[in-house]
């Protein structure tokens, strides 16, 4: 998409022939003819008119609530890198009240639960095309053509996104991303500033780094389930020193884990029920401190399942049915006297890969049964289990 295409998108042919398309399928089946309509109605701009209208559609998967987007320019790179509403509006609710810039603002997502709770947003971008999106998307929001490592605004608050894939791959070194977290820290050297970065980024080694070492806060996020992003906070905003661990979910709810939390755990036998906590609690080191919320303990120091004798409250565990040293041999009899014929196989440090596993068990029974395995000292441990839900 050009210029052209983004002047053209705006007019009402441009709306008109984005209508048209979108009663279209626009599957991989129907592609050919459907750029044939499309051409008939908007010409030499089919091509960014059919993106506009994939790039709708996975927004709408995206940005939850989507009575605002159908009017939103976009691209389909551009909303794959979008941040999700669920978290960016967290993000927002950290910050209201301030003044906000976002200097890597993109389509707009963030600067879009920014201004429903900021009372000043500004947004900047390096790319001309997505800084006019962002632009018209989100007309509360002051937004301009700047490079991120230029302060352009006295916001109270600086939010970095910096690009974290090349060439197809996904980017964890904070100095390999565009623009590096050390230009970042330096450009905004004494004000409130959040990246986001890859949730796999090694903050235990920002934090003990011999030169300049990273003492603000980190902060993992998670949305259903599935590990989102590690936001770096430095500056007045920030809780030196503190690891976070948000857990977000799109229908709301949630929790947050704090390395400031009590976290005196022990690992003793199962009990009656396992679980696993979230990946962003995982992640973030913070297993022991969820347990002593729960009143769980750890089956092994070095393990994140955790077990007790009851789940906690909208979390999914394990009822533990049966328990054995782990063999191949003998977890197959077992699943064949118990008619087992569909297993979920999940495993911890036990070196085993359920996919291969569930191949050789050769089940044909009619039960469904969740297989646990993990080590546990110097043990592989077979638990037989019921999921909660």
């Amino acid at each position: 998409m050009d210029g052209a295409d983004l002047a053209y998108l705006r007019t009402a042919d441009g709306a008109a022939a984005v209508a048209a398309a979108d009663r279209l399928a626009l599957t991989d089946a129907s592609l050919l003819s459907d750029v044939a309509a499309v051409r008939g109605v908007a010409g030499p701009h089919a091509p960014a008119v059919i993106e506009q209208v994939r790039a709708r559609r996975r927004a709408a998967g995206k940005f939850g609530d989507v009575s605002d987007i159908g009017a939103w320019l976009l691209t389909d790179e551009a909303v794959q890198q979008a941040t999700p509403s669920a978290v960016a509006e967290h993000r927002a609710r950290r910050l209201a009240w301030l003044s906000v810039h976002d200097v890597t603002c993109s389509i707009g997502a963030e600067l879009r639960a920014l201004v429903q709770v900021c009372p000043r947003v500004v947004g900047s971008d390096l790319d001309p095309l997505r800084a006019r999106m962002a632009a018209h998307n989100v007309p509360r929001a002051l937004v301009y053509v700047a490079d991120a490592l230029t302060p352009t605004s006295t916001a109270d608050v600086v939010i970095a996104d910096p690009a974290r894939r090349a060439g197809g791959r996904r980017i964890v070194d904070p100095e390999q991303m565009s623009p590096a977290l050390s230009a970042l820290r330096e450009a905004y050297s004494g004000r409130s500033l959040a990246v986001k970065t890859a949730p796999g980024i090694d903050y235990a080694g920002l934090r003990s780094a011999a030169t300049d070492p990273f003492r603000g806060e980190v902060e993992i996020v998670s949305l259903d389930g599935g590990v989102r992003e590690a936001c770096l906070w430095s500056g007045p905003v920030a809780v030196p020193g503190l690891t976070r661990a948000t857990v977000l979910r799109a229908g709301g709810g949630g929790y947050e884990v704090f390395s400031s939390d009590a976290h005196d755990v022990d690992a003793e036998p199962a009990g009656k029920y396992l679980i696993e906590p979230d990946g962003a609690v995982i992640r973030a080191g913070l297993v022991r401190h969820y347990a002593a919320r729960h009143g769980l303990w750890q089956l092994d120091p070095h393990i994140a399942y955790l077990t007790g004798d009851a789940v906690p409250e909208g979390e999914r565990g394990f009822e533990i049915l049966d328990v054995a040293k782990f063999s191949e041999k003998a977890l197959r009899a077992e699943l064949r006297r118990r008619d087992v014929g569909s297993v979920e196989i999940l495993t911890r440090g036990a070196g085993v890969d359920p996919d291969v596993l569930r191949k050789r068990l050769k089940l044909q029974g009619t039960q469904p049964m969740t297989v646990v395995i993990t080590r546990i000292g110097r043990e592989v441990t077979a638990f037989l289990t019921r999921p909660t839900r």
